[in-house]
């Protein structure tokens, strides 16, 4: 699987911990996106996005929140002048899901 892959897909609805991504796998997706981490007892994973300044920071988390939307899986964002924290894990399964990383992915993306 490469990143592009990732991206390519859709979010779906997930509950209950038989949707959570075993550790070893989501240590195999977690390589696919850069500069990418765990976070929080390895429960999310996040990345602090990097700008030139306020208003291309701002754009980015609206982009990225009209993106979570369509997708129905929404980050945490703390937002700051030129730099933005997303944060994703899935509360419904208690940790990591696919959503996470398609979601990251679709973040990198539009990062790009």
């Amino acid at each position: 699987m490469t990143l592009d892959d990732l991206r390519m897909q859709e979010c779906t609805a997930l509950k209950g911990s038989e949707n959570a991504v075993p550790a070893a796998r989501a240590r195999e997706l977690l390589a696919l996106l850069p500069n990418w981490e765990f976070g929080a007892g390895n429960t999310e994973i996040r990345k602090e996005f990097r700008f030139p300044d306020f208003v291309r920071a701002l754009a980015f988390v609206n982009a990225l929140g009209w993106i979570a939307e369509r997708e129905n899986h929404h980050p945490d964002i703390e937002m700051g002048w030129g730099r933005c924290l997303v944060r994703f894990s899935t509360h419904d399964v208690g940790g990591l899901s696919m959503n996470d990383f398609i979601s990251a992915a679709k973040a990198e993306a539009l990062f790009g």
